[in-house]
């Protein structure tokens, strides 16, 4: 069983940090708090917000890069392509081919989800 230390995070994505922030916003709001303290509480909890947010757009731009890695790692695999002719012998090589154009098309799909989620900005 593998416990978590007490200043490990749950791993938030963008929409969770926004429903996280407004569930204790809605507890700190029916807590029977002093106006300072609660003034406080509702600026960290803000900052809070907004270093989970850059945490999860820098995520969110390391998995663009590293799907363009892997495309640029799958385009040098396909070079072989160069090399076939319509008559091979194994044409298993055509079939592991196709599969390496999946691949790329799919972490082409994923590096465009993490483009969009920076778009989007910041929840």
């Amino acid at each position: 069983m593998q416990t978590r230390a007490p200043h490990d995070f749950v791993d938030l994505d963008d929409e969770g940090v926004g429903r996280l922030t407004q569930r204790i916003e809605h507890i700190l709001d029916g807590a029977s708090l002093d106006c300072v303290c609660r003034e406080r509480l509702h600026d960290v909890l803000r900052r809070f917000a907004e270093f989970e947010t850059t945490r999860v757009q820098r995520r969110a731009l390391a998995n663009a890069c590293n799907q363009r890695q892997r495309i640029t790692s799958l385009l040098k695999l396909m070079e072989e392509l160069e090399d076939l002719n319509v008559n091979e012998a194994d044409t298993s090589v055509f079939t592991e081919l196709a599969y390496l154009f999946d691949d790329v098309a799919n972490s082409a799909h994923l590096g465009a989800i993490a483009m969009r989620k920076l778009a989007a900005g910041p929840i």
